[in-house]
């Protein structure tokens, strides 16, 4: 079987998960993941997520980012959420964050 190389830059992530379905652009506020208006809201603990790229800065850790691929079960729906991790983490996602990380079952 052949496995499609990992991305090598957070762009690279959310086309690759575009390509594969994930078209919400989720926003994590208050721990409830969004997208437009017309897509339905989900609660950070009930998402699975399917997908997960890490990206280190190699020389500039302002460049440390994560990209989640997610799934809202009970709409279906299936979204991205990138964000900062590291020293630049947003302290307000970064507890969310970990949750969702810890969940991730590759």
């Amino acid at each position: 079987m052949h496995e499609d190389p990992s991305p090598d830059t957070v762009i690279e992530a959310i086309a690759a998960l575009r390509a594969d379905g994930y078209t919400a652009d989720y926003v994590l506020v208050d721990g409830v993941l969004s997208a437009d208006p017309d897509c339905p809201t989900c609660a950070v603990g009930d998402a699975v997520v399917e997908r997960l790229y890490r990206f280190e800065g190699d020389s500039d850790p302002g460049d440390e980012m994560i990209v989640f691929g997610l799934l809202d079960p009970a709409s279906g729906t299936r979204g991205t959420l990138a964000s900062a991790f590291g020293v630049n983490a947003d302290p307000a996602l970064s507890h969310h964050l970990v949750d969702l990380h810890r969940r991730f079952e590759p």
